[in-house]
């Protein structure tokens, strides 16, 4: 079955950086678009990056631009999210996202806190 593990998170001082990683099983993964979205408390969900199979980026976040930048690579099977000049604004759970018709899949997400 679909697995998506998101690993990484963890508590950083703002302007510091975090590498959030999404293990990917279950699906023939260089296939698949893939995207990181995250969710602050007290707001939806929203989405941050996303990678097409290829290696085509989007950011979908003004608000990261410049600061975050989606990869994969597809021999591991997964997908990455260098977070940089952290902001305590970027708090939040982070999770990895594919549609493989036709279900939305998600890992189970990981904790950023930036805080000093």
């Amino acid at each position: 079955q679909v697995q998506l593990v998101e690993s990484g998170g963890g508590l950083v001082q703002p302007g510091g950086s975090l590498r959030l990683s999404c293990a990917a099983s279950g699906f023939t993964f260089s296939q698949y678009l893939m995207y990181w979205y995250r969710q602050a408390p007290g707001k939806e969900r929203e989405r941050v990056a996303g990678i097409s199979s290829a290696g085509f980026t989007i950011n979908f976040s003004d608000s990261v631009k410049g600061r975050f930048t989606i990869s994969r690579d597809n021999a591991k099977n997964t997908v990455y999210l260098q977070m940089n000049s952290l902001k305590p604004e970027d708090t939040g759970l982070y999770y990895c996202n594919t549609y493989i018709t036709p279900y939305d899949y998600w890992g189970q997400g990981t904790q950023v806190t930036v805080s000093s």
